[in-house]
């Protein structure tokens, strides 16, 4: 039989198909005789045996999409109350952004390792320690005391440790308990819990002092108790499936060298990867610094030192989360409407959606000194459109990857996300800041321009206002850090606009890649991919863009 004539899967994910009334289909392979065929060439193609998810495997999802939530919260519990941290310690900027940059150095670095043993190991056992491990260091940073601070960022580190051991691995479980556009679904309400946990980390960290009149560390010993229930969750609920289970892979673990060079060679993997680390910059900064930016823009605007930065984290926390809300969801439902006639949709629409968050972006850095309202409805809308890349990426990464190797690539992917993205982001704003003070710094006085800022010396005009304070129990800001901090900030708007032009060179290679990943997933190993490759001349049938065919002698 031709090839050319045979209907090809339509899969938009992996060999199998799923229905609207949640039911999955698990392929096997099966081959065709030259009787059946009507050709001398075997086929090999799909059979599909059809399940329902089990409460098991939603019990599973629910779990890891609290930890996830959980992990998120404690992450950015302390961007929530900086000003305190920084008051408590005695730190400037720059070392401020350390302490979001040591947590990440020590994430990334220890995600391949992770990601090594996940790919090989018990996933369940592995988590279990490491969402224990952070949970306890978490509530020991909490108990630092003031002359101690490089304590305080060891234990970051700890904390980082703990938490790359569950993100590297989570995704892979539900990618081998789902597929096709229920994996989407899935990866969406996992991946929903990152800008919603970030959102309550604010609020957490805030909750204790603002409402209840306690120190600042009992918003750091919130989520070790949650943490302290997710680690019984994974131990005793959890469900650890076969690697490769959804796709009905039969395929085994091959050498490390083999993993790196395979994603090496893997353009859509590592182009959506540098789209990704842009991401992870901007929204890194902008957690980081965007509470305390927004504050100093509202003291500048009032003339008022003494604004509540309590209450402006809260709000921005609050956004952050109603943003995650919108913008997660709508990003995978967008990907998985549009990718039944656009196959490259989704990388298109995290293209779309970084170039439609830069405008926003940069009207939050001219808006903040001039009207705060206005600043808040920009910054929600710009997060709105950055989160709309968040499931997509993973979706990305498990579609072009094969399963014994998803875990490696998840740790990948974080390793250099951070590394260049949210690593450095918080330390080299930070940084930035610290190095145009100089320039801006006119003691009881801040300058600013008729619009808000953004103009240089000569361009600016001098507006007096109240005397400047260092007193941290006043709970006052430094306004001459507005206006560093706002030049520094418009790095993330660069940064943006590269992002979009990464993603879109995704979509030149995505077809192509989703392709061999589903051949040799379909095979059992890349050689068998490569033997029908052969044979075929490499040939794909006309809606190939929706699944594929194999073909190969016996």
């Amino acid at each position: 039989m031709d090839s050319k004539n045979l209907k090809s899967n339509m899969s938009d994910q992996a060999l199998l198909n799923s229905n609207s009334q949640g039911i999955s289909s698990v392929p096997s392979s099966r081959s065709i005789s030259s009787e059946e065929s009507g050709d001398h060439k075997p086929e090999i193609v799909p059979v599909y045996s059809e399940r329902k998810f089990t409460r098991s495997q939603l019990m599973t999802v629910a779990i890891l999409c609290f930890v996830n939530l959980i992990n998120y919260m404690d992450r950015f519990t302390v961007a929530g109350i900086l000003s305190d941290v920084q008051c408590f310690y005695g730190i400037d900027d720059s070392q401020g952004g350390l302490i979001q940059t040591v947590f990440i150095i020590a994430y990334m670095v220890f995600a391949p390792i992770f990601g090594y043993m996940g790919d090989r190991y018990s996933r369940r056992l592995i988590m279990a320690v490491g969402v224990a491990f952070w949970t306890v260091a978490a509530l020991v940073s909490s108990f630092i005391p003031q002359e101690h601070f490089y304590w305080f960022l060891i234990m970051r580190c700890l904390i980082g440790i703990g938490e790359a051991s569950y993100s590297t691995i989570a995704p892979t479980i539900i990618s081998d308990l789902f597929v096709d556009d229920l994996r989407s679904k899935m990866l969406a309400l996992f991946y929903f819990a990152i800008p919603v946990g970030s959102g309550l980390g604010y609020i957490v960290g805030t909750f204790p002092k603002t409402t209840l009149g306690v120190e600042w560390q009992w918003g750091l010993r919130i989520t070790p108790v949650v943490g302290t229930v997710a680690t019984l969750l994974i131990i005793f609920m959890l469900v650890d499936p076969p690697r490769g289970q959804a796709e009905g892979s039969k395929m085994e673990a091959t050498s490390y060298a083999e993993d790196l060079k395979s994603l090496v060679k893997n353009p859509s993997y590592i182009l959506s990867t540098a789209g990704s680390t842009a991401v992870a910059f901007v929204a890194g900064a902008l957690a980081w610094w965007g509470p305390k930016f927004i504050a100093l823009g509202k003291a500048v605007h009032l003339h008022d030192n003494t604004v509540d930065m309590g209450q402006v984290s809260f709000v921005f926390g609050l956004l952050a989360m109603i943003a995650g809300i919108t913008g997660v969801p709508l990003g995978s439902f967008a990907g998985q409407r549009l990718r039944v006639r656009f196959p490259r949709a989704d990388p298109l629409v995290c293209a779309f959606g970084l170039f439609m968050s830069t405008p926003l972006m940069l009207g939050v850095l001219l808006m903040a000194g001039v009207n705060t309202d206005a600043t808040f409805v920009l910054a929600f809308f710009g997060q709105v459109f950055l989160n709309l890349n968040w499931a997509i990426v993973a979706d990305i990464l498990l579609y072009v990857v094969v399963p014994t190797r998803r875990a490696t690539a998840a740790a990948f992917q974080i390793l250099i996300s951070h590394a260049l993205g949210d690593a450095g982001s918080p330390y080299f704003i930070g940084q930035v800041s610290e190095a145009l003070k100089p320039y801006f710094n006119t003691s009881s006085e801040i300058l600013v321009d008729a619009n808000g800022s953004l103009g240089n010396s000569s361009q600016l005009i001098s507006t007096p206002m109240p005397p400047l304070s260092g007193n941290c129990s006043n709970s006052t800001l430094n306004l001459d850090d507005y206006v560093p901090l706002q030049w520094s900030l418009t790095m993330c708007i660069i940064v943006q606009m590269l992002g979009g032009l990464f993603f879109l060179a995704t979509a030149v290679f995505l077809v192509r890649d989703k392709e061999k990943a589903d051949r040799t997933v379909a095979t059992g190993s890349e050689q068998n991919c490569e033997e029908i490759e052969a044979l075929t001349g490499g040939e794909r049938t006309p809606d190939s863009d929706s699944g594929l065919i194999l073909a190969r002698d016996t």
